[in-house]
């Protein structure tokens, strides 16, 4: 029974020496000196925030990107004892000694270090040699920019190792799939593939353009299964089914747990949550909660309330009235009303709140037991500091001469008579007997007379109206629109029928009685809303770029520069490296159409397996490029070099894979070869001495005098590393 105690216990492991050298240069060139500079570079001053937040547990919204990476940066914060109390005001700010600046800068330094050894490994999984396969690497560690990238507390390079991680393991998954299908290997490494892919979307957005070329490579692998009828019926199945569980449906399980796991330790209300739903806000610990929460759930009649447009754009404001009137006439000659001014307020104010009347009776307050108010009941509200009631008529709007103008009443005595009837239409209601209900149900108010809904135009009055937002009668509905949507929310039941005690009353806090919370679902869904629609900011940046000025490096981004000293940091990429790399898509596009054409033809140049393993390394390699740099053609935001870095990375990729067809299948001759080989060493040659000469600015642990940055320029562009002297 212990006869195997015997035999000695052995274990043999494949150890290939090539991946572990790389590993180890990658991380000496991205490790060396990483808390150096000790002050704030660049974008740590954005993300640097963001982790502050984290540490103090308070909510957040970044319209860049999903909160993964961000997560990711927090986490070297908590491991290095980062306590959050840190001013995020500057670039070039020194940090305090409560910052753990090695810690922070870990994560990404060791996924660009990691980048190195993926690059040898998918190159020798995609069938090329180990020369093509090194090549790759070191090109990948002596790129300065990328090194320059991952050295910061920046997102690039985490995103670079998720897309490279996510094209590793498919190419592992789909070589086990020709050896030993539904092993366990097998189902690591498409698991793996679906894992990698999630994670590069969490970082960036940009991250699912990668996530869609290995959907469309695995689309066209399973076309191909689907048409071998070696597999039966049932295996086929089986196929399909594995790759849509761990393509499609780990990478949305895994969305959702990077927002569970965001909105978890982010449960403090804090300066990004106004943009939020009243709902959202009361979720959170603090700041409106403690506000809204224990509020009556049900609005009533008597009811006393503040209404707060869905839409929040530009600014979240609130339904607001005051004792200004609108002018008789405007600066355009057109007249008004002359009613007094209703307008939607960015600020919580006394006079946003209003009354829920019934138009049959005559008491401002509640009574007992409570009469709710249903969807398709007709109400008046009743402005609680000035008891004037809300009205619209046929009158053009100040801003908006194609709406109604809306106004509290003023009886005037000229034949304008009130119209304040208004129909309450519970957009999302359960039934058409719902009740209306606080925070949670989004209302619109729409005019018995005239058939008009209340709208927030967005406008900006003139000085006249204090530059709060125009409200307006929308005559023509379009539909449900968020700017014609409103939620209650604050809310107590009105106790004080005389107005000096009703005034008292809606200076005091608002009651507490019942408690209420957002589900995660819910939540998730209005963030993910919101950041998807959150406009970024448009405006030009010095350092900013076009995605031309990026394949030709027309541009560099300053990031850092010695208080003191002329010491420096530029994003700067290796030039020889930029250029071949373009050189090389170019070359392979050429080949490819010239290849087809031939083989239209029936020429066949190159043997099927190595025109496969031509097709599929362009497909990945020049397709990975393409799907990472075309986009931004199409993007309205502000863009800077270090945008180009993940196309960049697949475009050194390709690099080797060119250089080894034309070595192997163009060169004819030995002669050929050698010269070939003889080139490509003073290439590399060429691609290092740029990375050396270029090192002081990549590492910025060298002063340079100006004359030297001037020894650097190529290009005109590089004046400004000389402007500051």
């Amino acid at each position: 029974m212990l006869g195997f105690l015997k035999h000695p216990v052995v274990v043999t492991a494949d150890i290939n020496l090539n991946v572990v050298a790389l590993t180890a240069m990658g991380l000496l060139s991205r490790l060396w000196q990483l808390s150096y500079p000790r002050a704030v570079v660049f974008d740590e001053v954005y993300y640097g925030q963001y982790i502050s937040f984290y540490m103090k547990r308070i909510f957040f919204l970044d319209g860049s990107g999903p909160p993964f990476g961000h997560m990711l940066l927090a986490l070297g914060g908590y491991l290095g004892g980062f306590d959050g109390n840190f001013l995020w005001n500057r670039i070039g700010a020194e940090y305090s000694s409560n910052v753990p600046v090695w810690s922070l800068r870990l994560l990404p330094a060791l996924t660009g270090a990691l980048s190195v050894p993926m690059a040898y490994q998918i190159l020798s999984e995609l069938g090329f040699s180990h020369c093509a396969a090194m090549g790759a690497a070191l090109l990948m560690l002596i790129e300065n920019a990328l090194i320059t990238q991952s050295r910061l507390m920046l997102l690039e390079s985490v995103l670079i190792f998720f897309n490279l991680l996510a094209v590793l393991s498919y190419l592992k998954f789909s070589n086990s799939q020709k050896q030993r299908p539904f092993s366990p290997s097998w189902w690591f490494w498409l698991t793996l593939t679906g894992v990698a892919c999630s994670c590069a979307v969490g970082v960036k957005y940009v991250g699912v353009f990668t996530y869609l070329l290995v959907l469309a490579v695995a689309g066209v692998h399973a076309w191909h299964l689907i048409g071998d009828r070696s597999l039966s019926n049932v295996s086929v199945l089986c196929h399909l089914l594995a790759r849509a569980a761990a393509l499609l449906v780990v990478p949305a399980a895994m969305y959702l747990l990077f927002f569970y796991v965001h909105l978890s330790l982010v449960y403090r209300s804090g300066p990004h949550d106004q943009i939020m739903s009243s709902a959202f806000q009361a979720s959170l610990e603090g700041g409106l909660a403690r506000i809204t929460q224990g509020q009556p759930l049900e609005v009533a009649y008597g009811s006393q309330v503040t209404l707060k447009n869905v839409l929040g754009k530009p600014v979240p404001c609130w339904l607001h009235s005051h004792q200004s009137t609108y002018p008789m006439i405007y600066e355009n000659g057109r007249g008004s009303s002359h009613q007094q001014q209703v307008t939607c307020y960015p600020f919580k104010d006394v006079n946003n709140w209003w009354i829920v009347k019934d138009p049959g009776r005559h008491q401002l307050v509640v009574s007992n037991p409570p009469r709710p108010v249903r969807h398709g009941d007709v109400v008046q509200l009743v402005h609680g500091m000035t008891t004037r009631f809300l009205n619209t008529h046929d009158v053009a709007a100040p801003l908006s001469p194609h709406s109604q103008e809306v106004s509290c009443y003023v009886d005037y005595n000229i034949s304008m008579p009130s119209q304040n009837l208004w129909r309450l239409d519970i957009v999302n209601r359960d039934s058409d007997a719902g009740v209306w209900k606080t925070i949670l149900s989004e209302v619109r108010l729409v005019h018995v007379n005239t058939s008009a809904v209340l709208k927030l135009s967005g406008a900006h009055l003139p000085d006249w109206g204090f530059r709060q937002l125009e409200v307006v009668g929308e005559k023509l509905s379009r539909g449900y629109h968020e700017s014609t949507v409103w939620n209650v929310e604050e809310h107590r039941y009105g106790k004080s029928q005389e107005q000096k005690e009703r005034e008292v009353e809606l200076h005091s806090p608002t009651q507490m009685d019942v408690h209420r919370n957002l589900s995660f679902l819910a939540r998730f869904l209005e963030l993910q809303w919101r950041m998807l629609t959150a406009k970024s900011d448009g405006s030009e940046h010095k350092y900013s770029s076009s995605p031309l000025d990026w394949v030709t490096l027309d541009t560099s981004i300053a990031y850092w520069l010695h208080p003191r000293t002329s010491a420096q940091i530029h994003l700067l990429g290796n030039v020889v490296i930029w250029a071949s790399a373009s050189l090389a898509t170019v070359a392979y596009t050429l080949l490819l159409f010239w290849y087809l054409l031939r083989r239209r033809r029936k020429i066949c140049d190159l043997p099927e397996d190595s025109w496969l393993r031509w097709v599929l390394a362009g497909a990945l390699c020049a397709g990975g490029w393409a799907v990472n740099y075309v986009p931004f053609f199409l993007m309205e935001k502000t863009l800077f070099l270090y945008h180009y870095l993940p196309a960049l990375t697949f475009q050194i990729l390709l690099l080797p894979v060119v250089l080894q067809h034309i070595s192997d299948h163009l060169c004819r001759t030995q002669l050929l070869r050698s010269l070939f080989g003889a080139l490509l060493v003073a290439w590399y040659s060429c691609a290092c001495h740029v990375f050396n000469t270029l090192r002081p600015l990549t590492y910025g642990d060298k002063s340079l005098s100006p004359s030297e940055l001037k020894a650097l320029r190529w290009k005109d562009s590089w004046d400004i590393l000389i402007r500051k002297y």
